[in-house]
């Protein structure tokens, strides 16, 4: 450990390969996630499980990671297994998981210290790798016990830029949406696409459930060869719920979504790593259902609630 920062152990981030305190953590002015936006990045969820902290998935957020990173020709150098041993040392260092405290992993990726032009010269990328642990955001209870409003958001989805159904650095203009949602006092938006499709929150995955079925907008990868490309970003916590579902004999479809679909569903919910699901009570002035959590969501969020502790 480092000298000085014994105190606040969220202080310690782990910086391309060592573990540092926030003060001695340093990226240079030119790297390519400052300059250009260029990179990736993961957000996990850390909880105490009978063998000590975990990070929830963590072999598929960091398999999406390096899917990503090859195909938007990031990097082809990430080597997975070394990542998860160096994301669970930080989380085991920083001591923030307990029985009774989660933690919030934040991985991230950039082009580093690189000028991309000069790629063609013969100059391979030499990619930032940064990994931090700060306490889990805790969630008011009513959110989960009443429901949440969503607003529709005004921008759009374009299912023909090469870059969404990733997890790009280029998260402005979601951001931005959440915080014109926050001043309607809703918790998310609904993105759509430019079809108007649905797309999902503004930083979640959408389900609707419809005669007792889960319908969720197709993901990234999920396309048929007759469709466009998706601009769903294929979340790990919405895998884990289509197998959540399917393990208690709810069947799932994922197809396109209209937004009529969307708000005459009998239950809506939102997933992501930090809330695993978050019921939807109402999008705009209507009210979804019967205005409070159904019965499948209920179910479905108390699964990931279960597996949290104990899946690997």
């Amino acid at each position: 450990m480092v000298a000085g920062t014994e105190n606040q152990s969220s202080n310690w981030v782990w910086l391309n390969g060592k573990l540092l305190s926030r003060d001695e953590a340093k990226v240079s002015v030119f790297d390519a996630g400052f300059q250009h936006g260029v990179g990736l990045f993961e957000t996990m969820h850390a909880t105490m499980t009978d063998v000590g902290p975990r990070v929830f998935r963590i072999e598929q957020h960091l398999a999406r990671l390096k899917e990503s990173a090859s195909m938007l020709q990031l990097t082809e150098q990430l080597r997975t297994g070394a990542l998860a041993e160096a994301v669970e040392h930080v989380v085991e260092q920083t001591g923030l998981v307990t029985d009774s405290t989660d933690a919030r992993v934040r991985l991230t990726l950039t082009g580093g210290d690189l000028n991309l032009l000069q790629r063609g010269e013969g100059r391979s990328m030499d990619p930032t790798i940064l990994i931090a642990v700060t306490p889990a955001v805790k969630y008011p209870k009513d959110m989960f016990e009443k429901g949440v409003l969503v607003t529709v958001a005004d921008a759009k989805a374009n299912p023909l830029n090469f870059h969404e159904g990733h997890k790009t650095l280029n998260y402005w203009w979601r951001l931005r949406e959440l915080q014109t949602a926050s001043t309607k006092s809703a918790a998310e938006a609904l993105v759509l696409q430019v079809t108007n499709h649905v797309c999902g929150g503004a930083v979640s995955n959408l389900f609707a459930v419809i005669d007792g079925t889960l319908v969720t907008p197709l993901a990234r990868g999920e396309e048929s060869e007759s469709d466009v490309m998706s601009p769903v970003l294929p979340g790990i916590t919405r895998k884990a719920i289509i197998e959540f579902a399917a393990a208690r004999n709810i069947g799932c479809d994922k197809r396109l979504l209209a937004v009529g679909d969307v708000l005459d569903a009998d239950e809506v919910f939102l997933t992501n790593s930090s809330w695993g699901v978050l019921p939807v009570r109402a999008i705009e002035a209507k009210t979804i259902g019967a205005g409070m959590p159904g019965e499948v969501t209920k179910a479905l969020r108390d699964a990931w609630l279960q597996a949290l502790k104990v899946e690997p």
